[in-house]
């Protein structure tokens, strides 16, 4: 298995991963909304890929089998990150064939060795049950805050 950061190349394979997790943790999505969302991927990863995200995947016969997403963002400094760079962990995913054999801890730690080199002060994720426990062996802490996440919907019914 070879483990490495993706590409433009690889732009095709890192939609057909992007679909297939975002089935897997949705449950069924409707046709349309499944269609929207793999016309907009490509010229998204060509757009992003090694600017603000970066992909990590393994390979296996010329084939990835697993990935993992680094997005970078930058935001004005506060004492919880002094240097305003703080990245998200997206898209975590291994083929269902490949999974119990260690792929996403190793794409993890790559993604977390490019994190260091980005100056990021931490990375964020959001976890599942099943991916839980293998984020906490790696470093991984809850976070417990005073703050509520919440977020607006933008929807042409809303007037202000």
């Amino acid at each position: 298995m070879i483990f490495e950061k993706a590409n433009t190349e690889d732009t095709a394979d890192l939609v057909a991963l992007r679909i297939a997790y975002l089935s897997e943790d949705y449950g069924e999505i409707l046709p349309e909304k499944l269609a929207v969302i793999a016309d907009k991927l490509p010229s998204y990863f060509q757009k992003h890929l090694n600017h603000d995200l970066f992909a990590f995947v393994c390979r296996e016969d010329d084939s990835i089998v697993g990935c993992c997403f680094l997005y970078l963002s930058e935001k004005p400094s506060n004492p919880t990150f002094i240097n305003g760079k703080t990245g998200t962990v997206l898209n975590v995913y291994t083929k269902p064939q490949f999974r119990k054999r260690g792929i996403a801890g190793e794409l993890i730690r790559l993604l977390l060795a490019e994190s260091q080199n980005h100056g990021l002060d931490y990375v964020e994720l959001k976890a599942t049950d099943a991916g839980y426990s293998l984020y906490k062996s790696l470093g991984f802490e809850d976070v417990v805050s005073k703050y509520h996440d919440m977020k607006y919907i933008i929807d042409s019914r809303n007037n202000f």
